[in-house]
Parts: structure tokens; sequence; C-alpha cells
């Protein structure tokens, strides 16, 4: 087995790396832009008069930023060639968000809101797979132009992480469906045009079959944005949506009656693996941050890296860190080579992991660094605050794990690959 990184992968980190200090950097300096990764003025990100929603210059910058990526051949690396993309792998993506983000933070990838020069398109990649050919038609070209997108109607303010248990309902009458309910943590919802809502169609609460998707167009009759919700990490685009007879054509089911569950574990399997490639090197940076701070600073008259004590934790998480990247790269290949659904087991085991260890390499680089690491003149409290987030809303811990006990203890199954335990 080669466990080197692909040459053509390895060649296209150089390319990024070049894109980045070529015109990303630049845009990011120009017109105090800076301000937006300041942590000292980390409010200017926020629109406090709109409720807390991200201040319009600052999503602008993020859309520039992703324009200059899209010309430059880089922000749809993961989409079919036929799409403009690069036919990108899991494994590609992995490898390419654990290097970003080991960069820091920056308008090249920036944690918060998960945008990144190499976009993580997977509501494009779902369009593909699963729209009608009347949908691909309809969507695709302002999907790519960022002119057209969905939100995830998927949690509810009762359930929490259970996504079968759901009381939004939706029943046919003719050609037009009317869902009822309620949705929460409805992400980017404050500029998506539509939400993508499941619903309960048939079957029992409990059950994995009977849950339809539906594409919902934000300004229909009845659906209404309740709230946005304040989190640990500002600014806010989180928002609580409530559905009250909201009628919708057949035409706006996304991956066929029955089907949605399927549509959003594609999803889930996707998004979980790059995050947790993005949450693996964001800790690299902590670590590498404080393995620097550890050689210069000098009190008591030596070096802090010459104190065990401070040696040691950064030991661990350094080894933490290597046993995932090859777990994470492992699990990616196999998604390639078997399918997404092949190795479900392994990316909970990834997310859940590379979760935990941000948090924690961004906590111990707050103590190596003292009062200056709890300071926001470092972005260690930042990467806190943002990661903290992810052992929740990717699936908490112990969903992930009980996820994994689910194939451990033969309750749950799945398609196992040739030569995978």
């Amino acid at each position: 087995m080669n466990f080197d990184i692909p040459d053509d992968i390895q060649h296209y980190l150089q390319d990024l790396d070049e894109f980045i200090d070529r015109v990303i950097k630049p845009l990011e300096a120009r017109d105090d832009n800076i301000r937006f990764f300041d942590h000292r003025r980390e409010d200017a990100r926020t629109d406090w008069e709109r409720g807390g929603l991200p201040n319009e210059d600052w999503e602008a910058l993020l859309e520039e930023a992703k324009r200059l990526a899209d010309e430059a051949g880089h922000y749809r690396y993961a989409l079919p060639k036929e799409y403009g993309g690069q036919d990108g792998t899991n494994l590609g993506m992995a490898i390419i968000r654990d290097h970003l983000a080991a960069r820091g933070l920056g308008l090249h990838n920036d944690l918060q809101n998960e945008h990144a020069i190499v976009g993580n398109t997977v509501s494009t990649a779902l369009m593909i797979i699963y729209g009608t050919e009347e949908q691909k038609a309809e969507w695709i070209d302002d999907m790519l132009a960022r002119k057209k997108g969905f939100a995830w109607g998927i949690t509810e303010p009762a359930h929490g992480s259970d996504a079968t248990h759901m009381e939004t309902t939706a029943r046919r009458e003719g050609d037009i469906w009317i869902i009822n309910g309620e949705k929460t943590w409805n992400t980017g919802i404050h500029t998506s045009p539509y939400d993508l809502i499941l619903a309960r169609t048939s079957g029992q609460a409990g059950d994995a079959e009977g849950i339809t998707a539906f594409l919902v167009p934000m300004d229909a009759e009845g659906l209404n944005i309740e709230e946005m919700l304040w989190t640990f990490n500002m600014p806010t685009d989180h928002g609580r949506v409530s559905l009250k007879n909201v009628g919708v054509p057949n035409t706006a089911i996304l991956g066929g009656e029955g089907r949605g569950l399927q549509v959003v574990q594609h999803f889930f399997n996707q998004n979980r693996i790059r995050q947790a490639a993005s949450s693996l090197g964001a800790a690299q940076f902590c670590i590498n941050e404080a393995v620097a701070y550890a050689k210069e600073r000098k009190p008591f008259g030596k070096a802090l890296a010459t104190n065990q004590g401070v040696q040691f934790p950064l030991v661990e998480l350094q080894t933490r860190a290597e046993m995932l990247r090859a777990l994470i790269r492992q699990t990616a290949w196999q998604m390639d080579t078997y399918g997404a659904f092949s190795v479900s087991d392994r990316v909970s085991m990834c997310n859940y992991t590379a979760n935990r260890l941000c948090c924690d390499a961004a906590d111990q680089a707050m103590q190596v660094h003292g009062g200056l690491g709890y300071s926001r003149h470092k972005p260690f409290e930042h990467i806190y605050r943002h990661h903290r987030r992810y052992r929740i809303t990717e699936g908490a811990d112990e969903i992930q794990m009980r996820r994994i006990a689910g194939y451990m203890f033969g309750f749950m199954k799945q398609q196992k690959p040739k030569g995978v335990a």
C-alpha cells in the first residue's frame, strides 16, 4: 500500500498555495478587509441592526473570493468535469481541506461559515445525483453560478439529531403536497431562496422509509422565519422556520417520494469526512503555532520548549493528529473506491474524533501562549468557539458513537467492501 499523497494532488496543493498568495491574500488585505479576520474586530462580521445576521459587506467579500477561485478553476474541484469541475475525489477533498485549514484562518478558508476557495459543493453534487432531468435543467446552471441554492431543513426543535421521529408531515392532495411542521438550525436560510424540507409522507415515527425531501421556496405562503438563533460564535445564519399548510407541487420532491433520508445520509457522509479534514487541519495549525511559540518564548531564562510539561501535551496532540490523518485518508479513499455508504462507521469515527482533537488543540495552544493565547490577538479562542459547534451540529459526539456501536454490535448493517474489517 502506498500512503504518499498522489502526485497530482500534491502538485495541486502547490497550485492552490500560489493562487492564495497571488490573488486571495491581496484581496484579504485590500480596503481594510482584514478587519473581518482581526479577532479584536470580529464584530465587523455581524450586522447587529439586522438581528445578528452576517454583515452584507462580509458576505460580498466571500462571494468575491469564490468568484475568483471559480474563474481560476478551483472552486468546483469536487464536481464532474462536465460541470466545470475536476472530478475531484473524496480523498482529494480531504487532503485539500486539511491543507487549507492548516494554513490558518483567512479568506482562503474561513471556518466559521465553511467558506473555502475549493468549494464544498455537496448540494450541487446531490442535485446531479438525485435530481430529475427537469430539476437538473432548472437548477444546476444557477447553482454553479451561486444564484440558486437551498438550506437544509432537517433538524426539529423537539427531536434534535433524530431525523426519523420528525413531526413535520406532508400529505398529498392531487398534484400538490401540503406541508406542516417546524425546522430549526437551517444554516444559510437568510439568503437561500429555497429550503430543503424533510417531511414524513408515510410510515411510522422511527421508520427510515417514508421521509421525503421537498424543495420549498422561501417565499411560499405559510413559510416563515420565526427567529435567527444566536450562538457561541457570531454572526448567526441559523434560522428556525415554521410551515403552515405550505403547498408545493410533486415536482418539488428531490430524490423520490419516501427516499429523503437517503439523500440526507449521502450529504452527511460526504460532508462529515470533509469537515473532519478541516478540523484536523485547524488542529494542526494550533499545534504548529504552539510549538513555534514554545521555541521562542523564554520565561525564567530558558525556552518553554525545553520543559517536558509543555512538550508532552503537544506530543500527544501531534500523535493523535497523525493517526487521525491516516484514518481520514483511508476512509476517504474507501468512499471513492466502494461507495459513500460503504464505511459509514469510519466516517463517524473520523468526524467526532477530529472535532474533539481540534477543541483540545486550540485549548492547549491557548495554554502554551498564556494570557496572549486567551486574548483575541491570537486566533485560538475563535477556532475553539467555532469547532466546538461541530461536536453537536455534524451529529453530536454521542450520536456518532451510537452509530459506530450500531455497526459494531450488529444493530445496523452496511455493505462492507472487500478487505475492510
